[in-house]
């Protein structure tokens, strides 16, 4: 039998987090570098910092939290209701001495034209000062111009400073004069950063590689920290987070559950990509969570009851997993007796037969039929709904949660337990689904809808009642 207790306090509380988000004209215009520079200053301040990224971002949170030495998370309007998101912030910010945002895409960029689920909103649902990165490159005037159309483009654009990213020392001068008297405070200029080389942060398709694959990194986060000390108005940052206003919120509790269970989430170089807020609230409501390597440990953890394999990149390192069979043949037959498995993109094309590198075939665990393969582009990107055509480990038929799918690498099967559904209308079949399983492309979040997390806890539960009792 299942014990649980419902939460039944859930009461509205405020605080004053102080809290800037870092949004940019574009993708590409330096987000995550000046972020990252400014995190690792406060950081060398001695300041306890909290960092987020808006949006569906894995990669971006790894570089935060390199440095902050905490994982970081994500704010995503698509996902969360105003409330949830506003509680998720307060909730990793409490006790910090700042919180970092850093923004996604261009500032008012989101789903279609329409800008939702942009960084803009979540300042705007946050009530969070931002502060705009322009690219001051092969520019002068006109970089003023730009300033001025993101502060004119909404009533209240929340942005009340600007970074000028790829300025000369003898440029900024101007630029910072020309800020003054143009907007006269309304906007205050706080530095910029010169092109630092030395301290780039490398990228593939997907983004930047993560932070544990850069050569280097300490080094280069501590040349971006000097950067930001030298060149950046540090003071005049703090002083505008401080300026931030009481952050209003209610309580998200979840069901907590008296008896406990134990998770293994798969945690290495080919699979890295969670959402940190939605491992916590598996602890929350009671689990034990224990980080295994499929790439380097030999069995699967004793005595779990459920698996997470995320996402990440496991065609990087096929060659590795499939020399892992011992691992493999574990994961396998665990799926086979039942044991509740969630698996999400990298994690599904584990699940496979093999994946086809270079024409290479490398067998992986075999648990579902056919092949990954590289498509050459990306596959069904972007912000989904998912929606349960069968009863299944996670919910019932009908029922539905937010997601996303953001990937190269295509499959032969992609399963067909769910139905995808773009804000565009356009829809397809997705999803292996059974009362155990979950395993297929999209990734998604279990704030988004909170009975997934609950029907997988329970699953979880059921196994350890009468699994483990079977074994013995």
């Amino acid at each position: 039998m299942i014990w649980k207790r419902e939460a039944t306090e859930k009461y509205m509380k405020s605080n004053k987090f102080p809290r800037i988000i870092i949004g940019a004209g574009a993708s590409g215009a330096g987000k995550t570098t000046i972020t990252c520079a400014i995190i690792k200053a406060l950081v060398n301040r001695n300041l306890s910092v909290a960092s987020f990224k808006c949006g569906p971002d894995y990669i971006d949170t790894m570089f935060h939290g390199k440095i902050v030495g905490e994982k970081s998370r994500n704010l995503d309007p698509y996902f969360f209701s105003d409330n949830t998101l506003r509680f998720l912030l307060a909730n990793h910010a409490e006790g910090k001495d700042i919180s970092v945002i850093e923004g996604v895409m261009g500032y008012y960029d989101g789903i279609s034209m329409k800008g939702e689920a942009s960084t803009f909103e979540v300042a705007s649902i946050t009530d969070t000062p931002a502060i705009l990165i322009v690219n001051a490159k092969a520019a002068a005037l006109s970089i003023i111009a730009e300033i001025e159309g993101f502060l004119n483009f909404k009533e209240d654009s929340k942005i009340f400073g600007v970074i000028f990213n790829g300025c000369t020392e003898w440029m900024y001068p101007e630029l910072k004069k020309e800020v003054e008297e143009r907007f006269k405070g309304r906007v205050r200029p706080l530095g910029f950063l010169p092109n630092l080389p030395e301290a780039s942060l490398e990228s593939r398709h997907l983004g930047l590689v993560t932070a544990d694959e850069v050569e280097g990194i300490e080094e280069k986060l501590n040349l971006l920290a000097e950067a930001a000390e030298k060149y950046l108005d540090m003071e005049g940052i703090i002083n505008l987070a401080n300026s931030a206003s009481e952050l209003y919120f209610e309580e998200v509790i979840p069901p907590l559950f008296f008896d406990k269970i134990r998770i293994a989430v798969a945690r290495d170089k080919a699979f890295c990509f969670y959402y940190e807020d939605s491992l916590a609230l598996l602890e929350k409501m009671g689990a034990e969570i224990i980080e295994f390597s499929p790439l380097n440990d030999e069995l699967l953890p004793d005595e779990i009851d459920g698996i997470y394999l995320g996402g990440g990149y496991p065609e990087l390192y096929a060659k590795d997993l499939k020399k892992n069979q011992s691992m493999r043949n574990a994961i396998k037959t665990a799926i086979e007796r039942g044991l509740p498995c969630i698996a999400e993109c990298g994690g599904f094309m584990y699940l496979l037969e093999n994946i086809e590198v270079d024409g290479e075939a490398f067998e992986m665990t075999g648990a579902l039929p056919g092949k990954a393969f590289n498509a050459g582009k990306l596959v069904r990107f972007g912000y989904i709904e998912l929606e349960a055509k069968k009863d299944n480990l996670l919910c019932a038929a009908g029922e539905r949660i937010k997601g996303h799918e953001f990937h190269h690498w295509d499959a032969e099967f992609t399963g067909e337990d769910f139905t995808a559904t773009r804000p565009s209308g356009k829809s397809w079949p997705c999803v292996f689904a059974s009362e155990n399983l979950y395993a297929g492309y999209p990734h998604f979040h279990f704030y988004s809808n909170l009975k997934f997390a609950e029907n997988f806890y329970k699953a979880c539960l059921k196994w350890k009642e009468a699994g483990r009792d079977r074994d013995n």
